[in-house]
């Protein structure tokens, strides 16, 4: 198949890597020339994935005409620019027969739609044609082969089994699942319960507190989830508890890693100025408090995590007051 993956970060380059190990033959772009001659020069990603060899097959380009005639379209760029580069690309990228496949993971804020309602908003295209990939799956691990698994989401069954083919490999496993809401939610709101993980650590305390944070964090995801019309047990799976644990206690994640300076003392515009990549679940934190209030869903982690991060207020009282709430049954 020829496939055109959007994106030049570390999650893109290992999606290109994967798809040509796989035998396709794969068009990598990147919103600038002058990064695409870098990398197609150095074949190489120094920035976000120095130390793995980038294959001659793999098209890297800057040009936008390049990315015509494809018949898998692959957007791994933050969230916050889907719509824009969408957008720019829209009239390369239209086709009747092409999948459109979002690897990037997030809430829209302005309009709270999912990556696929994005896509399909801006592409013209029907929602059984854009798809979502996710699971626990750092390109880091993947682009050294390391084994993983991740789900291929999407409504057309035909379609999933269609993405689900292309990326399998022995070191890549690929579930398929009709439950796009569920992946794509479970994907995105764990970036957010991964960033208050950060700042437990930070803070000091212990497993305990993560593996309560973790549970509780999965709960209020799939409460969500099921009033948006996900399925419950889709945030059983690889693309809810499985990326949530990864995302939650890796040394691989940045939303992770942003929390841990938070729960150190530092300010959120100081972290975010010395980070390179895109930690997703700030914006998506502001995404899922005003979904939790249109759907009047109660979340108290991602309410305690929005107050930290905009409101200033003091992470070790957000603490304080998630364990003191009234005490009540434990629901799922």
């Amino acid at each position: 198949m020829r496939a055109a993956v959007i994106g030049t970060g570390g999650w893109g380059t290992a999606i290109s890597l994967l798809l040509a190990e796989g035998g396709h033959d794969v068009t990598f772009w990147s919103r600038t020339t002058e990064r695409a001659t870098e990398i197609a020069a150095s074949r190489e990603n120094p920035t976000y994935l120095p130390g793995i060899h980038i294959p001659e097959s793999i098209k890297v380009t800057g040009n936008d005409a390049d990315l015509a005639n494809h018949d898998l379209y692959i957007f791994a760029v933050p969230s916050h620019v889907v719509r824009e580069i969408a957008t720019r690309l829209a009239p390369h990228l239209r086709s009747d027969t092409a999948l459109y496949i979002s690897a990037s993971k997030g809430v829209e804020r302005k309009t709270l739609m999912r990556m696929t309602e994005v896509l399909s908003d801006v592409l013209q295209v029907p929602a059984e044609r854009t798809l979502s990939f996710s699971g626990p799956s750092h390109a880091e691990e993947v682009a050294r082969k390391i084994p993983t698994v991740v789900v291929a989401a999407g409504a057309d069954s035909h379609a999933a089994e269609i993405v689900q083919k292309a990326f399998t490999l022995p070191y890549f496993r690929v579930y398929r699942t009709d439950d796009v809401i569920g992946v794509e939610l479970g994907a995105a709101l764990k970036n957010v319960i991964a960033i208050c993980a950060g700042i437990l650590d930070g803070e000091g305390y212990g497993d305990n507190t993560i593996a309560a944070l973790v549970t509780r964090g999965i709960a209020e995801i799939r409460r969500l989830g099921v009033a948006l019309g996900a399925d419950g047990e889709t945030f059983a799976g690889v693309a809810g508890l499985g990326d949530l644990v990864v995302t939650c206690l890796s040394k691989h994640s940045r939303n992770r890693r942003l929390g841990v300076e938070i729960g150190k003392g530092r300010s959120l515009e100081e972290i975010l100025k010395d980070m390179k990549m895109v930690a997703e679940g700030v914006t998506t934190t502001e995404s899922a408090k005003a979904l939790a209030a249109k759907h009047g869903i109660e979340m108290p982690i991602i309410e305690e995590t929005y107050r930290i991060l905009f409101e200033g207020k003091d992470h070790r009282a957000a603490t304080q007051d998630l364990m003191q709430r009234a005490v009540k049954d434990e629901r799922w």
